[in-house]
């Protein structure tokens, strides 16, 4: 069935995991993908992780729903394909650093004045400008400069923590893929194309910033450094007698409940924890308690329980538990597919639900290259035109 996007077409000039993880959302949603890629490696990420098949596991999720064809950006004729290509294309995107692709023949202003309705966007670590704007960036440096390492710090040494996965790159690809479809949505009212501009810094500390900078978002004299607001977030890891659950109690009714919970009724009106900011102030104790009280029985002990009181909680889930959670298996979240190169994969459907324009993994991750002839041939080149390129080593 068609996708919302479907008759969309994309010009994918990404790499690594923010711009590809943004078009294959767009392209699971019926968008036409095309992934150009240089010759020889293709995307950085076709190597990273164990592969099957040469298909690695982080390149087959980030670049499913696609088409790839390899371009030689470097010779002005593969400048022309791209040219062609933009010439029946929506949206054309890129993360090179600020100015290469300006440099390279892409950039805003060329691709526009082929197509001027086009959307054309740039996905950079800082910004276009500013100090930090030529430098090289990868995930962890937006950690640290964003304050997400701070937020995550250690709470007793304060030394800061990175989180174990890329939180601003995939944040950045959710971001921008938002910012495609309503740039879309205002050209369909106005006719009008633009230039759409996304740093990995600005959409990670807008993310971080309702919650995470709480305390700096009245502006008032005494702005020294604090622990974070809502400590709520933190720390909520306590052990069973056999696992680890969670549970909050950001409510007085849920701390009511907790309490009946593991009976322990007089922790009520206890006044160290009887309101919301009595429960914040005492944060430290509250959480030492909780965790001594839930030492005591199983993790299904609890949560049976807890859920009784309507508690908010949950197993702290394993990777390997994900595979067999009951609520994500009626969710009917983890798919399984044959892959042409790799084999038997396993990954997550499309998170969105559409009633009428389904969301879907629409094609496989695609090897290098596989489409290049394809995709020339709707551009209107012929048999004899795509050989001479390929002898020339201006596309694969």
């Amino acid at each position: 069935m068609a996708g919302p996007l479907e008759g969309y077409r994309i010009v994918d000039l990404t790499a690594m995991i923010s711009g590809p993880i943004a078009t294959m959302m767009l392209g699971d949603q019926g968008a036409d993908v095309i992934k150009v890629e240089p010759p020889g490696t293709g995307d950085l990420v076709r190597g990273i992780g164990a592969a099957s098949g040469k298909m690695a596991p982080l390149f087959v999720t980030s670049n499913r729903s696609k088409r790839s064809i390899v371009v030689d950006l470097k010779q002005r004729e593969g400048i022309e394909i791209v040219e062609r290509l933009v010439a029946t294309a929506d949206v054309f995107v890129q993360n090179f650093r600020p100015g290469a692709a300006d440099r390279m023949g892409v950039g805003a202003d060329a691709m526009r004045a082929i197509k001027p309705d086009l959307i054309y966007v740039s996905i950079s670590g800082f910004g276009e400008t500013g100090p930090y704007s030529n430098k090289r960036v990868y995930d962890p440096v937006i950690q640290a400069l964003s304050g997400l390492a701070s937020i995550q710090g250690d709470r007793v040494s304060g030394r800061p923590r990175m989180v174990r996965t890329v939180v601003p790159d995939k944040l950045t690809a959710v971001t921008a893929a938002q910012a495609i479809t309503a740039a879309l949505l205002a050209r369909e009212r106005t006719g009008v194309g633009q230039h759409v501009r996304l740093a990995m810094l600005d959409a990670m500390v807008s993310f971080l910033w309702p919650e995470g900078m709480m305390r700096y978002t009245l502006v008032r004299p005494d702005e020294q450094e604090r622990r974070p607001g809502v400590p709520q977030t933190l720390d909520l890891v306590f052990e069973t007698s056999d696992g680890f659950i969670t549970a909050g109690t950001v409510s007085d009714k849920e701390w009511a409940g907790f309490a009946r919970a593991v009976g322990r009724e007089e922790l009520i009106d206890d006044p160290r924890f009887a309101t919301g900011n009595a429960r914040v102030a005492n944060w430290d104790e509250r959480l030492g308690l909780m965790g001594e009280i839930l030492r005591t029985a199983t993790t299904r002990e609890w949560l049976e329980r807890l859920d009784a009181e309507q508690v908010p909680c949950g197993p702290i889930n394993s990777r390997r538990d994900l595979l067999t959670d009951p609520q994500i298996a009626a969710n009917e979240l983890i798919v399984e597919s044959e892959h042409p190169v790799a084999g038997r994969v396993r990954q997550t459907r499309p998170a969105a639900c559409f009633e009428n324009t389904p969301s879907e993994i629409r094609r496989p991750a695609p090897s290098l290259g596989e489409h290049t002839d394809e995709v020339l041939a709707s551009i209107g080149l012929d048999a004899e035109q795509i050989a001479h390129l390929r002898r020339d080593r201006i596309v694969g």
